[in-house]
């Protein structure tokens, strides 16, 4: 297509008809990979006399091609883009840069990133050359330019990835330094000047954001740089030009300069100049700029600050990075000692004033509160914010300080409370008590551990906190329930007290002002966490919950759904006649959210987070009613549609969440629902295209494991979809994935384990399928616990089907193999002597199942030799297992016991607790403790599918088993009855082979034979008593429920 053409297409993409314009976009999407495209469209963004729409629409479509297609994500993906057209525009785009307007030169500076990131230096050799001699040249700003594109390739970058860096910076700092002195004694310099040193200050930022090059560690070098820094820190921002918008006049250009010269300065103070952090090599830099600069720098700053003082504008952002600058200078005795003349002028009049409520916050309140809310609860508006930079300052003086600052902080804080109470109303500096309330709230972790203030902070709420709950000035309503909140955990001599500062709180929920009802909510979090009597809050739960969900409506913040999920958790089952009404709501909150989060192109909405606390939040109701299965049949409804549309590509930022109440689903619900069981595709497609991540985690066993252990039914007669077919396409696809690492695929065999344990002599088809990639998997397997997990694969197909198994492995002509490796590992010990494989005590059971499972086979299929290979392994296994669980018993008796202890001395020095909620955080009464352990399962079976990482520390001596509450169907098997079971039916069948099998045995074998055969009849009685308890226990629920 010729220049002219492609003109018109693209004046056909500004057509405010839509056929015109989608017929436009055809054309460029059908001619996009033709030759010459890409240069052609670069000449008519350089085309001055083109028309500005169409030139703007050109780069815009030049950007988004390059950004596609320069350099294919797939290394093996051939480029679509020519190179011959990739060298042309190379050999353009650096002249034209610098020439075309500023709309268009950030479209170009976009494309530049994309080919020096892709290009440089292998398939751009020249570009450092063409820097360095327009550097030189006329196109000093074009250089200037293209220069910090390429110092940006590498400012994240370190090590060897970094090396390119040192050959940059010695061809070009030369010559930026000169430009840059040239620049700082031009007269009345114009804001041209401004937008070329800003450049050069971006530059020299990324070349030392990781590490200073070392042409910088010449004195004279970086004394020269110094002194321009200075220079510009010193000298005051011109006056002609400034922009009267404030928006405008922060990104006035000279202010940016100011900006990025404090940026550098605080970077080298703080990462390089500080001679404790620093290595032996760089410590001699970090001495020189202590002593010859810090100082220097110091001084600016508070001379800088002192505009603000006297009524003259800083940026916040300037401001902030300022006094960050003097928070780090606190601890240093010399810089310390350099601030202490004029602390008192920077706390009182600086510092103080940046903390109270002023002008702007007013406006914002008035004009958009939802905008006020959301800058106060923004942790990247605290990143520039310079009252949390002021709130920071006092927080760290007072901590590294607080001998000679503490105590005359406070008194200042005092007078100001003093001169506020006894003012008039209409005298009264509302502002001010705000900022003194602030700061009070800001040091409460301090007050908290100090006496005398540790024993005041009641006196003081009551005297100078709560009397604003009342106060007609909003922003004093909102202050006082942030710090009621902050102190909400302290004890309480009074509890009426607490009691007057909680209903405060929950009746702000109410205030006709937008920020106070937040405010509120928030304060109302650490009440719940704080309150020992939840007869308190109990009577007002239902107003609460409604308050709380007609504020989500209105506000979408995560910390909101933080303070439900701390109500939930209190409250435990006293939420169920809540929990359908909750998950509603939250459900509703959560389309909303991620609603919102969509529409937002920049993708800094805070309704992406509020979303993830959505999900948390239903999963914190779903655990809180765990015991009342029945609920979960009236909950799926409303949280199927989020789990069918999340568990697609459109839930990759909320699949963790969303994984999580799939588990709760198909753990605690009476049963699999035909919907529920719709998921499974969904998750084995997602784990087949891009959820490899959350199996490699674990994340996704969960809910799988649910599925197969509690619906085996469905699970294997189901043929539409094939679900069995689905497992093991994705388990097979894992493990012979070489891309993969041990680690990642640990949860494989776990899952093989959970499927052949759960259809035990229903999948006989599938044995030999997995047998041979674990096998194949295990050959090329070196992290020692994925081998046991392999091994243990066996060791379960053996107690599947032995017969079939060993014949498998013989047929495979891996049986030799896999049994000299598995006596190998069963034989290997740490240093310490323990055991090095097998550590848990589900690892020895499995293993003393699939071995025990051998024992019967005919001597065809296991020759004599075998049998006492095999028998005596089984019985070291079952001593060794014996001993685990008596030593985890015993752990557990002496926890038990310590906790106890613990209770009791609670009891006796809580005399205010009458034992009447004594039910604790999750609304479980003491006598119900073996039944609340259900709530547990759950994490337990996810904890159970992670890594041991026990088997990467050789000396560790924890042996014990992080899985003993995964369920499964071999938890009812005891392997000492199974073992004694096993050896009474050989000698039953073959006498013979029994009696060579037991005459052949030493000494110790048959004392240890022996002695699992008297264990065993002693788990017998257990087991049966413990049979006989449940029955009993079961009466008596049933009795207690008919009453």
């Amino acid at each position: 297509m010729d220049l002219p053409s492609l003109v018109v297409i693209l004046q056909g993409a500004l057509s405010p008809n839509p056929s015109e314009r989608k017929a436009a976009e055809d054309s460029l999407n059908q001619f996009q990979y033709a030759p010459q495209h890409l240069v052609r469209l670069l000449q008519i963004i350089v085309e001055g006399n083109c028309d500005m729409a169409v030139r703007q629409v050109a780069s815009i479509s030049f950007k988004n091609f390059i950004a596609k297609n320069w350099a294919p994500h797939d290394p093996d993906e051939q480029s679509k883009i020519l190179p011959a057209d990739k060298e042309v525009v190379r050999q353009n785009i650096l002249n034209f840069v610098s020439q075309v307007p500023p709309l268009l030169r950030a479209q170009l500076g976009e494309c530049l990133k994309t080919i020096v990131h892709a290009d440089y230096p292998e398939q751009w050799p020249t570009l450092l050359h063409w820097v360095k001699h327009n550097l030189q040249d006329q196109q000093v700003y074009g250089a200037l330019f293209v220069h910090r594109v390429l110092s940006r390739k590498y400012e994240f970058k370190s090590d060897e990835e970094r090396l390119p860096v040192s050959h940059i910076v010695d061809e070009t700092f030369p010559h930026l330094l000169n430009i840059f002195n040239r620049l700082v004694q031009i007269p009345a310099p114009s804001i041209d000047i401004a937008d070329l040193i800003k450049l050069i200050c971006k530059i020299f930022w990324s070349s030392i954001y990781l590490e200073v090059p070392k042409q910088l560690f010449d004195a004279n070098v970086f004394n020269a740089w110094m002194i321009l820094f200075l220079n510009i820190l010193e000298r005051p921002v011109p006056a002609e030009g400034q922009p009267t918008d404030p928006e405008l006049r922060k990104s006035w250009g000279w202010w940016k300069v100011k900006k990025w010269t404090v940026h550098i300065l605080n970077r080298l103070y703080t990462r390089f100049g500080d001679v404790k952090l620093q290595n032996p090599e760089n410590k001699a830099f970090a001495q020189v700029f202590q002593r010859n600069y810090a100082g220097k720098i110091l001084e600016c700053h508070l001379n800088l600050l002192n505009v603000i003082r006297v009524g003259g504008y800083l940026p916040d952002r300037v401001i902030n990075l300022v006094l960050q600058y003097l928070t780090n200078s606190i601890s240093k005795s010399n810089m310390y000692s350099q601030l202490q003349p004029r602390l008192d002028v920077v706390l009182f009049e600086i510092i103080f004033p940046l903390m109270c409520f002023s002008d702007n916050d007013q406006l914002l309140w008035d004009e958009d509160p939802h905008e006020y809310v959301r800058k106060g609860y923004d942790i990247i508006e605290d990143l520039y914010s310079p009252r949390t930079a002021a709130m920071d300052f006092v927080s760290e003086l007072v901590r590294k300080r607080g001998k000679e600052n503490l105590q005359k902080f406070l008194l200042f804080i005092v007078e100001v409370f003093k001169r506020y109470d006894e003012a008039a109303a209409e005298y009264k500096h509302y502002r001010q008590k705000d900022g003194a309330l602030l700061a009070i709230g800001a040091l409460c972790d301090k007050l908290k551990q100090t006496e005398p203030y540790k024993s005041e902070l009641e006196r003081m709420l009551v005297q100078h906190v709560f009397p604003e709950f009342s106060s007609p000035v909003g922003h004093l309503r909102a202050k006082a329930a942030w710090v009621a909140g902050q102190y909400a955990h302290i004890t309480f001599s009074d509890p009426n007290n607490f009691r007057r500062a909680l209903h405060s709180v929950v009746a702000g929920m109410r205030d006709p002002e937008l920020p106070v009802r937040v405010d509120s909510v928030f304060a109302l979090r650490s009440f719940v966490e704080a309150c020992n009597d939840l007869g308190e809050i109990r009577p007002i739960l239902p107003q609460l919950l409604d308050e709380f969900f007609k504020l989500m409506n209105e506000v979408e913040n995560e910390d909101l759904v933080f303070t439900l999920e701390t109500i939930v958790d209190k409250f435990g089952e006293e939420m169920a006649p809540y929990a359908l009404g909750l998950c509603q709501n939250l459900a509703a909150a959560f389309w909303k959210c991620m609603n919102s989060a969509e529409a937002d192109e920049d993708g800094d909405d805070p309704g992406a987070l509020a979303a993830v606390g959505c999900l948390r939040a239903i999963s914190t109701i779903l655990e809180s009613v765990s015991r009342l299965p029945e609920l979960f049949v009236h909950i799926e409804p409303t949280l199927l549609p989020i789990m069918c549309r999340m568990l697609t590509t459109d839930g990759q930022e909320v699949f963790e969440e969303v994984l999580d109440i799939v588990s709760y689903m198909t753990f605690f619900s009476p049963t699999i629902s035909l919907d529920m069981w719709s998921l499974w595709p969904l998750m084995m497609q997602a784990l087949g295209d891009w959820a490899i991540d959350f199996f490699t985690i674990s994340d996704i066993l969960v809910p799988l494991d649910n599925y197969i252990s509690r619906s085996t039914a469905h699970f294997l007669t189901c043929k539409e979809p094939d679900y069995q077919q689905s497992l093991w396409d994705m388990i097979s696809s894992v493990m012979r994935d070489e891309n993969l690492e041990d680690g990642d695929i640990e949860s494989a065999p776990k899952l093989i384990q959970v499927f052949f344990q759960n259809c035990k002599g229903q999948v006989d088809r599938w044995v030999e399928p997995y047998l041979t990639i674990t096998m194949e998997r295990l050959r090329r397997t070196t992290k020692p616990y994925l081998k046991c997990l392999l091994v243990e694969v066996v060791a379960d197909a053996l107690y599947y089907n032995a017969s079939l198994t060993l014949g498998i492995l013989q047929k495979l002509n891996v049986a030799t193999e896999i049994f000299n490796l598995w006596f190998q590992m069963l034989q290997q010990t740490r240093r310490n002597g323990a055991r090095a494989n097998f550590k848990r005590e589900q690892d020895k059971k499995v293993c003393c199942l699939g071995l025990t499972s051998l024992l019967p086979l005919s001597a065809d299929q296991l020759p004599g030799e075998a049998l006492d290979r095999v028998f005596k392994s089984t019985l070291d296994l079952l001593v060794a297992y014996k001993e685990q669980v008596a030593e985890a018993a015993k752990e557990e008796a002496e926890a038990e016991a310590a906790e106890d202890d613990d209770d009791m001395g609670n009891l006796e020095t809580d005399d205010e607790d009458d034992g009447d909620d004594s039910d604790g955080e999750m609304g479980v009464e003491d006598g119900d403790e073996a039944e609340s352990n259900r709530l547990q399962r759950l994490a337990a079976r996810a904890r159970a599918f992670r890594s041991d990482e026990e088997f990467d520390d050789d000396d560790s001596d924890d042996d014990i088993s992080d899985d003993e509450e995964m369920q499964s169907p071999i938890d009812d098997v005891d392997p000492f009855v199974f073992f004694v079971d096993t050896i009474q039916a050989l000698q039953a069948s073959d006498p013979l082979r029994f009696q060579n099998l037991t005459q052949a045995l030493d000494f110790h074998y048959q004392a240890l034979a022996n002695g699992v055969a008297q264990h065993a009849e002693q788990r017998r009685v257990e087991i049966e008593r413990e049979k006989l308890a449940k029955v009993a226990e079961a009466a008596a629920a049933a009795a207690a429920a008919a009453s």
